[in-house]
């Protein structure tokens, strides 16, 4: 789940419905289920940054019949699977980065605009406890980098009953990326005061997710996750984050879930 995933599901939505082939969507269906979340979270107000901002925390589920919610990591971006093999799927992503401003680093180094990134996503259920998935975005506008995200998640659920998941993520950017972040041109540096710093490509982040999900009522759910990574390599020795920021990136937030449709009592 994203800061923007309402405005992501919706586009992605409407993409799908696009392009599914008309016997698909002319199709009987079973009965369906929706599942809403909704509440606060906190995350890093721009990536390095050492302070935190108040974002909604919203996702939307659907399923089909008695099968269980589909596992979704809470901070994973917003998409859905076009091509479905077994264990596997891939589809398209689609996320978002909030705007630096100059003043949050000092007033000489330069804004990075809100940026909005696309690109695709995919994923391999190893067991039904132990899921792998990788994200590639590319931003359009604001920092014009690209990003990806490697993980993975051990997943114990008892239905919709309850669900809690844990593991690992890895963050790799290129140059572009961390440049617009990270580093400092020489006539910033000048202006600065910080040395100059030309941040490469490679890996900019490790660290690790948990989610906690407990339906209390047919209906009425909570929601949880906790999420921490640690700034490594070029952005981890960025002069801007040491002087600014702080290696130690947290997020978390807490929701209610409300569940509705066929055979919800």
């Amino acid at each position: 789940m994203t800061t923007y995933r309402p405005i992501a599901f919706a586009l992605l939505a409407a993409a799908g419905c696009g392009i599914l082939p008309a016997a698909a969507q002319d199709a009987p269906r079973e009965p369906r289920r929706t599942r809403v979340t909704l509440g606060p979270q906190l995350v890093p107000s721009y990536p390095g940054s050492d302070s935190l901002g108040l974002r909604p925390f919203v996702d939307v589920s659907r399923t089909s019949g008695d099968t269980p919610f589909a596992f979704e990591a809470p901070d994973e971006s917003a998409g859905f699977p076009v091509i479905r093999d077994g264990r596997f799927q891939f589809g398209p992503a689609i996320g978002f980065e909030g705007k630096r401003r100059s003043r949050d680093v000092g007033g000489a180094l330069p804004k990075v605009g809100f940026t909005v990134e696309l690109g695709g996503f995919a994923q391999y259920a190893v067991t039904d406890a132990v899921r792998l998935r990788a994200e590639v975005r590319q931003g359009i506008g604001g920092h014009k980098g690209l990003i990806g995200v490697v993980g993975g998640d051990y997943i114990a659920r008892d239905g919709d009953r309850w669900l809690f998941s844990i593991g690992p993520r890895v963050t790799v950017s290129n140059g572009r990326y961390n440049r617009a972040y990270f580093g400092i041109a020489p006539v910033d540096a000048v202006r600065s005061g910080l040395p100059a710093f030309r941040a490469g490509s490679g890996i900019q982040a490790v660290g690790a997710t948990a989610g906690l999900l407990r339906q209390l009522t047919p209906r009425w759910g909570a929601y949880g996750y906790a999420k921490y990574d640690r700034l490594v390599d070029d952005a981890g020795r960025s002069p801007v984050v040491r002087a600014f920021g702080s290696r130690n990136q947290l997020s978390g937030g807490v929701a209610l879930t409300y569940t509705f449709g066929a055979g919800v009592d």
